[in-house]
C-alpha cells in the first residue's frame, strides 16, 4: 500500500496556509460592514481545524516524499484546496450552488479566469479580494511546481528543466525550497511593483492591489464585470499588458537578473520565441482592426495588444469584445488559446518549449528525408534534446488535444453549440479563462453552463493546468501496485 501520511501532512500545511488567507477577506468584508465576514471566518476556522488535525496526526520527525506519492499530492493538492477555497463562495450572499462555487475557485487556483458570477460592480470587497487571492496563491503554486515538482516527474517533457544535482535526494530538496523561496519574494516584489503602477495610473487602491495580484498570476480575474476595459485607460492596459508578459517569462530567469545576469533572460530562446510570436500577432490584428474597422492605428494597437496578449498568456482580460472583429480575428484568437506562454511562469497552455521541440524535431525529419545517410540532432537552447524528452513532448501533445475533444464533445452533448463547446473546452484545458460566441465569450460567462457541465470545465481546468499526465496516471492500475 502507498504511505499516505507524508501525503496528508502536506496537505494539512496547505490547508492551514490557506485558512489564515481566509482572514484576509474576512478583515475586508469586516471594515467594509458586510455580513459576509462570518462565512469567511467560519470557512477558515473550519479549514484551519482540519488543516491543523491533520498536521498533527500525520507528522514525523522526518520522511522521504516518493515519485508516487509526488503524483498523489499534486493532484491532491489542487482538488483539496478547491474544495475548501469554494466554501466562502458556497455560503457568501451570492446564491451559487456548491458546482457554482467550486467552477469558481477551481478556475481562480489554477488561474484560469472563468467565472459564473455576475455584477461584480456591486459585490462585497471580500469576495473580490478572495478571487483575486485565490489567483494569486495559485499563480505562484503553479511556478514553484514548473521548476521543483514537474522536471522530478519527467511530465510532458518538463524534465528538459531539470537540475544536474536533482538526482541526489538530499540534495535536490534543499535546492528545490531555496529555489521556491527566492522565486516568492521576486512574485511579491513584481505584485507590489504593479499594484503601485495601477494606483498611479488611475485605479483605486483596492482595484490596484486585485488586478495586481492577477496580472502577474495572468489570472483575469477582475473586480468589475466590464473586466479591464471598463476603466477605458490606454495607460492602464500598458500596465497590464507589460505586467501580463512579465508574469509569463521563467521566474528562474529574473533571479539571474537580479543577480546582474540580464542577458541570460534576454538570450533564453524560449523568450525570444514568445516575444517573436506576440509581436507578428499582435501587428498581424492591428493591420486587421485598421483595415477593416477603420480604427486609427494606435487605438487598433492598443487593443490588438492588449487582448491578444490577454489571450495567449491564458490570462483572460479583455479591453473590447474581440469576438466581433470578425472571422480571422476570431480564428487567431482560437489558435491562440493553445500557447501559452514560458515554462516557470504562470501561464497555461501547451507552452513554447514544445512548439520549439516538436519543429526542431520536424527539421531534424525533414533533414533526414533529403539526405537519408546523414547525421541530424534535435536541438533546444543550443543543447541536444534527449529521445526521452522529445517522446513525452509528443505524448504530451497527442494526450493535450484528445482531452480537448473528449471535453469539447461531452459540451456538445449538453446542447451547447459548435463554437461554444470548443472554445470551452480549449478555455479550460489550455486555462485561459473565456471563449467564444454570444454565451461564454469575453462579454459573458458561464453562468448558464448547467451543473454537469461545470463539473466537467472543473476537471478539464485541473487536467490542463497539472500538465495532463499528473493526474491520468493516477488512472493506471498498475500506479497503484506495490
Amino acid at each position: 500500500m502507498l504511505d499516505f501520511r507524508p501525503v496528508l501532512f502536506v496537505l494539512g500545511v496547505l490547508l492551514t496556509t490557506l485558512a489564515v488567507t481566509m482572514v484576509v477577506p474576512a478583515i475586508a468584508d469586516l471594515a467594509d460592514g458586510n455580513p459576509d465576514w462570518q462565512v469567511f471566518a467560519i470557512s477558515s476556522a473550519v479549514t484551519f481545524f482540519i488543516g491543523v488535525s491533520l498536521v498533527l496526526g500525520f507528522r514525523a520527525r522526518r520522511f522521504v516524499v516518493s515519485v508516487h506519492q509526488t503524483f498523489v499530492l499534486t493532484t491532491a493538492a489542487w482538488i483539496v484546496l478547491t474544495g475548501f477555497a469554494a466554501l466562502p463562495f458556497s455560503f457568501a450572499a451570492l446564491d451559487l450552488s456548491y458546482a457554482d462555487a467550486y467552477f469558481e475557485a477551481m478556475s481562480g487556483l489554477t488561474t484560469t479566469g472563468s467565472t459564473v458570477i455576475s455584477g461584480l460592480d456591486t459585490s462585497p470587497p471580500g469576495i473580490l479580494l478572495w478571487r483575486a487571492l485565490l489567483q494569486w496563491l495559485g499563480g505562484i503554486g503553479i511556478v514553484v511546481m514548473a521548476i521543483a515538482v514537474l522536471p522530478f516527474l519527467g511530465v510532458g517533457g518538463m524534465q528538459l528543466f531539470r537540475s544536474e544535482s536533482s538526482d541526489q535526494s538530499d540534495k535536490a530538496v534543499p535546492r528545490a525550497a531555496q529555489l521556491a523561496a527566492s522565486i516568492t519574494v521576486v512574485y511579491f516584489a513584481l505584485t507590489v511593483t504593479w499594484a503601485l503602477m495601477l494606483w498611479a495610473a488611475g485605479m483605486s487602491q483596492f482595484d490596484a492591489v486585485c488586478h495586481a495580484m492577477t496580472t502577474i498570476a495572468t489570472g483575469g480575474y477582475s473586480t468589475v464585470d466590464g473586466s479591464i476595459g471598463q476603466f477605458d485607460s490606454a495607460v492602464i492596459d500598458l500596465v497590464v499588458t507589460v505586467g501580463m508578459i512579465a508574469g509569463s517569462l521563467p521566474f528562474v530567469l529574473y533571479l539571474a537578473a537580479v543577480r546582474g545576469d540580464i542577458v541570460t533572460l534576454i538570450a533564453d530562446s524560449q523568450v525570444q520565441w514568445f516575444l517573436g510570436i506576440l509581436v507578428v500577432t499582435v501587428a498581424a490584428m492591428m493591420l486587421w482592426n485598421w483595415s477593416n474597422s477603420g480604427e486609427p492605428p494606435l487605438l487598433a494597437l492598443r487593443y490588438a495588444a492588449f487582448n491578444v496578449v490577454s489571450v495567449m498568456t491564458g490570462t483572460g482580460y479583455s479591453s473590447a469584445d474581440y469576438g466581433a472583429w470578425g472571422a480571422f480575428a476570431v480564428s487567431i484568437m482560437f489558435f491562440l488559446m493553445f500557447v501559452g506562454g514560458c515554462t516557470g511562469g504562470t501561464t497555461g497552455g501547451i507552452k513554447i518549449f514544445r512548439f520549439q521541440v516538436l519543429f526542431s524535431t520536424a527539421r531534424v525529419q525533414m533533414g533526414q528525408i533529403i539526405r537519408p545517410h546523414g547525421v541530424f540532432v534535435a536541438h533546444y537552447n543550443h543543447k541536444p534534446i534527449p529521445d526521452s524528452v522529445t517522446s513525452a513532448v509528443l505524448g504530451f501533445y497527442f494526450m493535450f488535444f484528445a482531452a480537448f475533444a473528449v471535453v469539447a464533445l461531452a459540451l456538445a452533448l449538453h446542447g451547447y453549440d459548435f463554437v461554444t463547446s470548443i472554445s470551452g473546452a480549449a478555455t479550460a484545458v489550455a486555462n485561459v479563462g473565456p471563449g467564444l460566441g454570444e454565451v461564454i465569450g469575453p462579454t459573458g460567462n458561464f453562468a448558464s453552463f448547467d451543473d454537469s457541465a461545470k463539473w466537467i470545465m472543473s476537471a478539464a481546468m485541473l487536467l490542463g493546468r497539472l500538465e495532463l499526465f499528473t493526474v491520468l496516471v493516477l488512472f493506471l492500475p498498475s500506479f497503484w501496485r506495490r
